[in-house]
């Protein structure tokens, strides 16, 4: 993997997850339009995000990765971006409180149109058309016209992913995010949870803090870091087309950034080391996720790191570990060995998510209790390891939706239809996110009043 790198140096490796455009010529005059359409993040964001990740990666800070499985045109309102920005702030605050350390912001938003599929193609009744890739590739409807891969699309992706990002920065920097009112929009959810007596302790101790501090004059007014908060965005980067149209020089380096979003991850389906994914992202300098499967070998780990790490960079590479509840125990513990023997510098992710789909009255549903036992799991191998556990990677909505099963609310298979509206894969609704926060914190919580037990005793 020596040889000189490009932006559209990918385009001489095998390919998977493409799609198949049936007029080039157009793919070609759009991408070009795109290469010459405004970056929508800048270098410095995604520097200062590395920075912060790697802390994370030194056992310092904590990652909450979440948003949407897929965005959709169709669903694109101020107000479903406020909704998923309320419930992600809320989220942060409780895990903050509960990891005692700085918690990272990164929403999959603002870019996560594209979707891999295990199957090209998708039947129903006697018709076959292909798969629905996510809105910037074609349409969801099952229809003949609407699944035919359509360029035009990527500037309908880029143009939605600009209005989401101005109204994210806004939200962020603009009072929104003030940490006085995420603290009443938690409280309203544990007043109204029917574990509000489990969520209440937490709650009180994060309420006494606050009090605390407007004792001692330290507020929104005097410090902006507690009306201000620091977002970022992520998505797959799967159509390598776009990406390689959104990839520009940094005039102050001279490296090589994607500009499509802050993070970029390659999935489970894309990460052969020798492939057009892995050689795209070898050569800008973003922070760089990977999903890791139950497929993935330590060797092949290892691998994979040098190609995309080759300066061991701390912020630089997170490892999104997704096994399923009932094989994290077997396939994370060897990987976390072989990390921690070559001395790899990464932050350690659990996606709780894409193990745990099944299907249920004819719909895919995730089980609540089976993404919090992946969760709990990936906490326990890792104290047992001595590694640090870093983040979450969720897939989630601001909505009340009805799409996974179980919770405190304790949806069941019937509940599924009364609002299942993903595009693709099932999300955990703003309640089932929150509670999932306040089941994580407590165990973070008690993580560390093991350690002082030990360094104690």
């Amino acid at each position: 993997m020596a040889q000189t790198w490009t932006p559209n140096s990918w385009r001489q490796k095998p390919i998977q997850q493409v799609p198949d455009y049936p007029d080039l010529a157009v793919l070609d005059s759009v991408e070009a339009r795109l290469a010459k359409y405004p970056p929508l993040v800048f270098a410095g964001e995604a520097r200062r995000l590395k920075s912060a990740l790697a802390n994370v990666a030194e056992g310092r800070g904590f990652l909450l990765q979440g948003g949407d499985c897929a965005e959709s045109f169709a669903e694109h309102g101020a107000d479903t971006i406020r909704d998923f920005f309320r419930a992600f702030l809320q989220m942060a605050v409780v895990l903050t409180f509960g990891a005692q350390q700085p918690v990272v912001k990164v929403g999959r938003i603002a870019g996560q149109f594209a979707k891999p599929r295990s199957s090209g193609v998708e039947k129903q009744g006697d018709m076959t058309l292909p798969s629905y890739r996510g809105d910037i590739i074609n349409g969801i409807e099952f229809t003949e016209e609407a699944r035919v891969p359509n360029p035009e699309r990527q500037v309908m992706a880029y143009r939605q992913s600009a209005a989401t990002l101005n109204l994210l920065r806004a939200f962020a920097m603009g009072g929104y995010a003030n940490l006085e009112n995420v603290h009443q929009w938690m409280l309203g959810f544990v007043k109204d949870s029917p574990q509000a007596e489990r969520y209440r302790k937490l709650a009180d101790r994060i309420s006494e803090t606050m009090d605390f501090m407007k004792a001692i004059g330290i507020t929104a007014e005097n410090h902006p870091s507690l009306r201000e908060t620091d977002f970022f965005t992520s998505h797959e980067a799967l159509l390598l087309g776009y990406e390689q149209a959104l990839t520009r020089v940094d005039s102050t380096s001279g490296d090589w950034y994607a500009t499509s979003g802050h993070m970029i991850w390659i999935g489970d389906r894309t990460r052969q080391p020798d492939h057009a994914h892995i050689e795209y992202c070898r050569g800008i300098k973003n922070p760089l996720g990977l999903k890791c499967g139950p497929s993935l070998t330590a060797d092949g780990l290892l691998e994979l790191i040098d190609i995309l790490n080759p300066a061991n960079e701390a912020g630089r590479l997170t490892l999104i570990c997704r096994f399923g509840h009932d094989k994290v125990a077997e396939h994370l513990p060897r990987l976390i060995r072989a990390v921690e023997r070559e001395g790899k510098k990464v932050v350690w992710s659990c996606d709780p998510m894409h193990g745990n789909t099944i299907t249920l009255n004819n719909y895919k549903t995730r089980p609540f209790e089976r993404i919090l036992s992946e969760v709990e799991s990936f906490f326990q191998i890792h104290r047992a390891e001595g590694s640090h556990p870093g983040g979450i990677h969720i897939e989630m909505t601001g909505n009340d939706v009805t799409e996974c099963t179980g919770g405190a609310r304790a949806l069941s298979g019937d509940d599924l239809a009364d609002r299942y509206h993903t595009h693709c894969d099932p999300r955990l609704n703003a309640d089932q996110a929150l509670e999932l926060a306040f089941l994580l914190a407590e165990r973070m919580k008690g993580g560390r009043d093991e350690k002082k037990m030990v360094v104690n005793g």
